[in-house]
């Protein structure tokens, strides 16, 4: 009895047992009813591939980032693979380019381009390379850091964030006046 108030089965028992012929003639009906009232047709995979497409565009998307006040966590987070994605591509490209062409990309030929910019190119270069390297280094041991079980907190979370800021502005500045 329990098990058939929780489904809410409970009425409609009861209604069984007292009136039997109503319910087989309900029933009698609905499979009736519910024989080929809906007719499917088939359809190429091209179309099934343009009425998934359709159903797809007209589906709400979920909150993006943009609807969210910037945090330092993910900020940080995305900063750190954008700067390692970026890294990664200098150092295999001038690999691949040297790989390519070994006379033009050698030691020399990179020291004879490099003395022949000007001062303001010479120090936007450096900056350009050094922010990033700094930055996904000091993260990295921030992380190194959460490995430990340090920082873990919210309140831990941020101060390492800041203090990974404030290094890498540092070392951004050193590393340029090299």
């Amino acid at each position: 009895m329990l098990s058939t108030r929780a489904v809410g089965l409970g009425s409609a028992l009861r209604q069984a047992a007292l009136k039997p012929r109503q319910v087989t003639r309900n029933s009698l009906v609905r499979s009736v009813l519910a024989k080929r009232m809906i007719q499917t047709e088939s359809i190429t995979p091209q179309a099934e591939d343009r009425i998934l497409n359709e159903q797809r565009l007209r589906r709400p998307s979920s909150p993006h980032f943009t609807i969210y006040q910037p945090q330092l966590t993910w900020l940080g987070s995305i900063a750190n693979r954008v700067t390692g994605a970026g890294l990664s591509v200098l150092l295999y490209g001038y690999a691949l380019a040297y790989l390519v062409a070994p006379t033009t990309f050698d030691s020399t030929h990179v020291i004879e381009l490099l003395s022949s910019l000007p001062e303001a190119v010479k120090y936007a270069g450096k900056v350009v390379l050094a922010a990033p390297f700094a930055f996904h280094s000091l993260n990295g041991l921030r992380h190194l850091g959460w490995d430990m079980g340090k920082f873990i907190t919210l309140k831990g979370a941020y101060s390492s964030g800041y203090a990974v800021l404030a290094a890498t502005a540092a070392s951004t500045v050193a590393l340029v006046l090299m």
